[in-house]
């Protein structure tokens, strides 16, 4: 699973970033202060860094010089909007800028954009006796191919990615359906009992009231 680290002095951000990055299929560790993410990157082995500048202990900057040799991708995210800040953290090697306040679907989307630019993605993902090529867009299950369509095959990648996590609704329409969502709450329901009876997950694809849904593996 890809691992993020959030690096931000306030923890409200911090648990909105994570919140959704999580629903995305991301494992999030954050923190407040910039010596304490150093301590981390020395211990753990981080895909992206999403990175406050103005931080207690080392500001972002400080931080960027320490990751800069590491080659781990960086994302600045900062309430300084001023272009000599925007230019100042892409010069030191940041990979992408965000000014607060920032709408988290455009955050999701330039942390894949900038996971895609280094190759950092899943490509096979597996849930028990089912192996999912993300890439070629293949399902086994047994050794044996299950044909899914185009929506079948998005939700069963954000099942598959969030093993054992409730998803909202909400959010699965968003990822699966985007725009094409016109408000017709019956239609996530019909694509998973489609996927429960393709896959023999009547058991593990529950509902989760006033939720949405969460597979359930051992795995």
């Amino acid at each position: 699973m890809i691992k993020i680290l959030i690096v931000d002095d306030e923890k409200p951000i911090c648990d909105l970033i994570d919140l959704n990055l999580s629903a995305s299929g991301y494992r999030c560790t954050s923190v407040q202060n910039g010596l304490d993410a150093i301590d981390l990157i020395e211990k753990e082995n981080y895909d992206l860094i999403l990175l406050d500048i103005m931080l207690p202990g080392a500001d972002g900057y400080d931080v960027m010089e320490y990751i800069r040799p590491l080659k781990i991708p960086v994302i600045f995210i900062t309430a300084r909007h001023e272009v000599k800040d925007r230019v100042k953290g892409l010069k030191l090697g940041a990979d992408d800028y965000l000014v607060k306040p920032f709408d988290v679907v455009e955050l999701v989307a330039r942390v894949e954009a900038v996971l895609r630019r280094y190759n950092k993605t899943d490509k096979v993902l597996t849930a028990g006796n089912i192996v999912v090529d993300v890439e070629a867009r293949r399902v086994l299950k047994d050794g044996k191919q299950i044909v899914l369509t185009n929506k079948e095959f998005g939700l069963l990648v954000l099942f598959v990615q969030n093993k054992n996590v409730a998803l909202f609704r909400e959010a699965l329409y968003e990822k699966v359906w985007g725009d094409e969502y016109f408000g017709d709450s019956r239609t996530l329901d019909l694509h998973v009992q489609r996927l429960r009876r393709k896959l023999g997950w009547e058991q593990n694809l529950v509902a989760v009231y006033k939720v949405g849904y969460r597979l359930e593996v051992t795995d």
